[in-house]
C-alpha cells in the first residue's frame, strides 16, 4: 500500500556531488521517519542518514558535515545531499520509510528497491 520511489544515484568522480531523493506514496497517515541505508558489497546494510518527523537527524559519524538529509513534508519526500564524495561511499543505497497507515494507524517499515552510487578516483 506504500511505495517508495528513489532517484538521484549514478556515477560521479571523486570530489563531486549527488542528491538522492525518495518519495513515499500510498495510504500514509503520517511519516515517523525516513532515511537512507547503505550496503556495500559483502557488508551488512547499515544506517547512513535518517530524519525523524520532528526534524531530528542522525548520520553515520564519518560523513556528517558533508552530507545533509532533509524532508519536504507536504511531498513525503526525503533528500540526501552528498558532497565531496569519496570512492569509499560507493555502495547501494536504500530508502526506508517508517509510516503510520491511514485509518488503522498501524506502523510499518517500507523499503525502496535501492539505487547505486559509484564514485571513481
Amino acid at each position: 500500500q506504500v511505495q517508495l520511489v528513489e532517484s538521484g544515484g549514478g556515477s560521479v568522480q571523486a570530489g563531486g556531488s549527488l542528491r538522492l531523493s525518495c518519495t513515499a506514496s500510498g495510504s500514509i497517515f503520517s511519516i515517523h521517519a525516513m532515511g537512507w541505508y547503505r550496503q556495500a558489497p559483502g557488508k551488512q546494510r547499515e544506517l547512513f542518514a535518517l530524519i525523524i518527523s520532528g526534524g531530528n537527524t542522525n548520520y553515520a559519524d564519518s560523513v556528517e558535515g558533508r552530507f545533509t538529509i532533509s524532508i519536504e513534508n507536504s511531498k513525503n519526500t526525503v533528500k540526501l545531499q552528498m558532497n565531496i564524495l569519496k570512492p569509499e561511499v560507493t555502495a547501494d543505497y536504500y530508502c526506508q520509510s517508517y509510516v503510520a497507515l491511514l485509518r488503522t494507524m498501524s506502523q510499518y517499515r517500507y523499503w525502496g528497491q535501492g539505487i547505486q552510487v559509484t564514485v571513481s578516483s
